[in-house]
């Protein structure tokens, strides 16, 4: 699975965290050891000063060199101590409570060195069992290593913050354009052909795209224009002759003998059949321009359901079919209650054209999340998986039903319904028969009530 833009916002986020916290850690210690290095080095070569390497020269002298250093102004913060043998003090300007190992150690404040909070050792031999500590800070001031974290802490956490803040603004631009050209998306889907991505006048990088995206829908939806005019004036110029010729035909009827009123009867059938395609065609292309969107409002689906199954029961009844409703709760949708009860009834229509008689068909709802989904199951043939495509195309008829009436043009009415009102249409396999699924989002109240309705 790709990482979407909030995990690699995370991602950035605790990677720039991680480089910085070590940085700013590398950065205190690589301090501190650099101090340390300094100040070792200095007590190594003033404990040099007092006694040099080999050399035997007695404690008295060296007590006299120490008091020397001790005086001048470059080594009077240096703390020196001589012990004997044994370990006991001989002298120096300062007294010590422990004795160092030679070589270098850290002087911390529990040593109860006056005037010293942290600082270095340098403990050696200097000849007649005689040992020497050299001892100087490592902090100039009292408490400057806790001086110097807060600085480090304060420096290195400003440049979290700022990067931090500069990130979320830069994601909640990202996100707000991001939203802006998914809210133009959907209202395209939904048939609102004129809706364009914002421009902000910045003419930057996001005006930019946003441009090129505009001028791609303009180009995208003259296409489909011209191919709407075309279809449509198809429609209504056939729409005219057709009509006129049903009429001529019944008035043929009227005076004709039977033989051949029931050959003009077929006629007239016939041109009933292309009307209504052509009707089809003219509302498919009135859904699809989103016009109907001004209409919508709130519409319960389960007393849809229940109108409509009253009014086709009587239908399936004679046709040998045996229509069910099973709709229990109320499922609201927002939406034009005409087009809908249209959608569910050619859904209807198309079961009991399609099945034999005796076949059973259940219309019922269901809610899963956020939609409304109608169903309308039949016990019926059903249609083949890889031929459900062409059934939802338009004018696509299936092999089997070349031979009875209708024009193709039901399912796609349906589908240009659905995409009116931001739902889907699917067609499943019954296990036997065919179940379509109208998935309607639901209204945002009715949601509210199903959750405050939960135990």
């Amino acid at each position: 699975m790709k990482p979407g833009l909030r995990s690699l916002t995370v991602g950035f986020l605790a990677a720039f965290l991680v480089a910085t916290a070590g940085t700013g850690y590398a950065t205190y210690r690589l301090t501190i050891g650099t101090i340390t290095d300094l100040v070792d080095r200095r007590i190594e070569n003033v404990s040099a000063l007092v006694a040099a390497d080999g050399a035997r020269d007695g404690a008295p002298v060296l007590l006299a060199r120490i008091d020397a250093l001790a005086g001048r102004r470059d080594t009077g913060d240096i703390g020196f101590q001589l012990t004997d043998a044994a370990g006991r003090r001989l002298g120096g300007n300062v007294t010590l409570t422990r004795r160092f190992a030679p070589g270098y150690s850290d002087v911390r404040r529990l040593d109860r060195i006056q005037g010293l909070t942290a600082g270095r050792a340098f403990t050696r031999r200097v000849g007649d069992g005689l040992t020497l500590t050299t001892i100087a800070e490592t902090e100039p001031f009292d408490g400057y290593g806790g001086v110097r974290l807060r600085i480090y802490l304060f420096g290195y956490g400003l440049i979290l913050v700022v990067v931090l803040g500069g990130l979320i603004v830069f994601g909640r631009t990202i996100a707000r354009r991001f939203a802006a050209t998914r809210r133009t998306v959907e209202a395209i889907i939904a048939g609102d052909m004129q809706r364009r991505v914002p421009v902000t006048g910045a003419q930057d990088e996001f005006d930019s795209q946003a441009q090129a995206f505009n001028r791609m829908l303009d180009r995208i939806a003259e296409l489909m224009a011209g191919l709407r005019n075309v279809s449509n004036d198809v429609a209504h110029d056939l729409r005219t002759p057709l009509a006129r010729l049903r009429s001529r035909l019944t008035t043929i009827a009227a005076g004709a003998v039977p033989e051949t009123a029931v050959a003009i009867d077929q006629a007239i059938g016939e041109c009933d059949s292309l009307l209504a395609m052509v009707a089809a065609m003219l509302r498919i292309a009135e859904i699809e321009t989103g016009r109907r969107t001004a209409g919508f409002a709130a519409t319960d689906l389960t007393m849809l359901i229940g109108e409509i199954g009253e009014t086709l029961a009587p239908v399936a009844e004679e046709s040998g079919h045996h229509l069910v409703v099973d709709a229990a709760r109320p499922a609201w949708i927002v939406g034009d209650a005409r087009l809908i009860e249209q959608a569910l009834i050619n859904g209807v229509e198309n079961a009991l054209r399609h099945t034999p008689a005796g076949s059973r068909i259940v219309m019922g709802i269901a809610i899963v999340g956020d939609r409304a989904v109608v169903r309308i199951a039949d016990d019926g043939p059903g249609i083949p998986a890889e031929q459900r495509a062409l059934a939802l195309r338009r004018f696509g008829r299936l092999e089997a039903s070349r031979q009875r009436p209708g024009h193709g043009l039901g399912l796609p009415l349906i589908a240009a319904i659905m995409r009116l009102h931001g739902g889907e249409l699917h067609l499943a396999d019954g296990e036997p028969g065919l179940v379509l699924g109208l998935a309607f989002p639901r209204d945002a109240d009715d949601q509210k009530r199903t959750v405050a309705s939960r135990p």
